[in-house]
């Protein structure tokens, strides 16, 4: 059952157009996370040489300095006044420096050091997150300018994860098809480095013209959206301000949920490629038919998403996909572990991967749809409260708790990998069975731990379609009155 609600201020339906454009962007972000979440440490560590304990420490101090980059962009955001609007100036500059440091990441120094190469990964990383930030918060905080409409933000969502995926996952099979094919040189095609620095280049191109292509395709919106008040902004009342957004009790519960969601998404996303290549023994050009899984989930989420949340909360949603998902994604690694899953030379192996995968995917990326849905709907809440819209420092928040995915993410599966003494550079087969088991032993209670806090957290989550129903009602009562030229309510207050 469909529920229609009437539209105040703001809650307008949007153009196919608007939400293409719109959603392409996510493109950039798309390739640069699964860079950093498939390719990043397998590549520093079996193709550098870095120790794996010491990739998952370096990329895990970059997220903790990237921690102070995220909400101060997201404020600044905030209170940026120009012609072109809040956001836009703030992709259009980011283009380039996105594209440049991410080409360098890829391209380490050869003959330095290993202390060398720490500190060039460390540097280089904090480049790319502090870039990527200054364009993905401002692109991410429109989604909550360009409509208030409760369901139309999970259409126009749908269409960002949609995009992100298709861009991650084209570069994650032209990475394994083309630029990390076997040579003779190399057998394990994920082993040649020169394929990496031809990936990287690729890759920054396309980074570059997503930003181009979104922010020169939404510049028409820029009409249609808010404009901070006339104010003195100084770093005393940003931080102020950023106190005050942090005592939403709505936002830190989804804030919380989403650090161990994300976190258990990037242990996945790094570790991956150990499962693919030791644990199931899959061979490259394998390995990068999962693409094709991983991009029908994609499609499938979009179409289901939106119409899932339509029909029901969007919290009650969430909390019955993220378990769901995470079962498809470890049954099969649980089966092993016990003894119950077919032998890696039985044909049933990869078929039944590429289906679980397909499913695990998909429900995680609808549960990702609705949890950022569910972020833009707290800028409202937030708003009745404080009088101040903040969808950059929202968004910030939830793009910090995203980069967990390749951060935390990362320096998990590092101290998994040097736990368990993982060799470097070993031939598939060739490793100690014993060993790719305690990979399974170690990997799939840490995720139920993830997934299952993640589950829980949401329950403290209150906004309903209703709620923020009235939150609209009650924003757009107090807006009339400020215009009447009379003051406006203790719970509607206006910047």
């Amino acid at each position: 059952m469909s529920h229609e609600i009437p539209a105040p201020v703001g809650a307008r339906r949007l153009s196919a157009s608007t939400r293409w454009f719109y959603g392409f962007g996510s493109v950039a972000f798309g390739v640069k996370d699964n860079g950093f979440s498939y390719f990043l440490a397998f590549f520093y560590a079996q193709v550098v040489g870095v120790p794996a304990r010491t990739v998952g420490f370096a990329i895990m101090l970059a997220l903790v300095i990237d921690a102070f980059v995220d909400p101060l962009v997201g404020q600044l955001s905030d209170n940026t006044r120009s012609r072109w609007g809040r956001r836009h100036p703030w992709m259009y500059a980011a283009a380039i420096p996105v594209a440049v440091s991410y080409l360098l990441i890829w391209n380490p120094p050869t003959g330095w050091s290993q202390t060398g190469q720490v500190v060039y990964l460390v540097a280089v990383a904090v480049l790319i997150r502090s870039f990527i930030s200054c364009y993905e918060i401002p692109s991410a905080a429109l989604a909550a300018e360009l409509t208030t409409e409760y369901d139309e933000r999970t259409r126009l969502l749908s269409y960002r994860y949609l995009f992100g995926w298709v861009g991650g996952l084209a570069m994650y099979g032209l990475a394994l098809f083309v630029f990390l094919k076997p040579t003779a040189k190399y057998a394990v095609g994920q082993l040649n480095p020169a394929g990496y620095a031809h990936y990287g280049m690729f890759a920054a191109g396309l980074m570059l013209f997503a930003i181009l292509v979104t922010s020169i395709g939404t510049h028409r919106q820029i009409p249609h959206l808010r404009d901070p008040p006339q104010r003195r902004v100084t770093l005393g009342r940003l931080a102020r301000e950023m106190v005050g957004a942090m005592a939403n009790r709505n936002f830190l519960m989804i804030l919380a949920s989403a650090f161990f969601l994300y976190a258990g998404i990037g242990l996945g996303f790094a570790i991956n490629l150990y499962f693919s290549t030791y644990f199931w023994e899959f061979s490259a050009a394998e390995i990068g038919l999962f693409a094709l899984s991983s991009l029908t989930a994609a499609i499938l989420a979009f179409i289901v998403a939106p119409r899932l949340a339509q029909r029901f909360e969007k919290r009650a949603v969430a909390m019955l996909l993220l378990p769901a998902g995470l079962a498809f994604s470890i049954g099969p690694i649980s089966l092993r572990l016990l003894g119950a899953f077919p032998a890696n030379d039985s044909p049933l192996i990869f078929g039944t991967i590429f289906v679980t995968n397909i499913l695990a995917v998909g429900l995680g990326i609808i549960a990702n749809i609705l949890f950022s849905s569910m972020i833009a709907d707290v800028v409202e809440d937030s708003e009745l409260k404080t009088g101040r819209r903040q969808e950059g420092l929202f968004f910030a928040a939830i793009a910090f708790a995203a980069k967990a995915t390749t951060g935390f993410g990362i320096f998990a599966s590092g101290l998994i990998i040097s736990s368990i003494h993982f060799p470097v550079g070993v031939k598939p087969g060739a490793i100690d069975p014993a060993i790719v088991h305690a990979l399974g032993q170690v990997y799939v209670p840490t995720q139920i731990v993830l997934y299952g806090t993640a589950t829980l957290l949401l329950l403290g989550y209150g906004i309903s379609r209703s709620s923020h129903h009235d939150t609209l009602r009650k924003l757009a009562a107090a807006a009339d009155l400020v215009q009447e030229g009379e003051p406006a309510s203790a719970t509607g207050r206006l910047a």
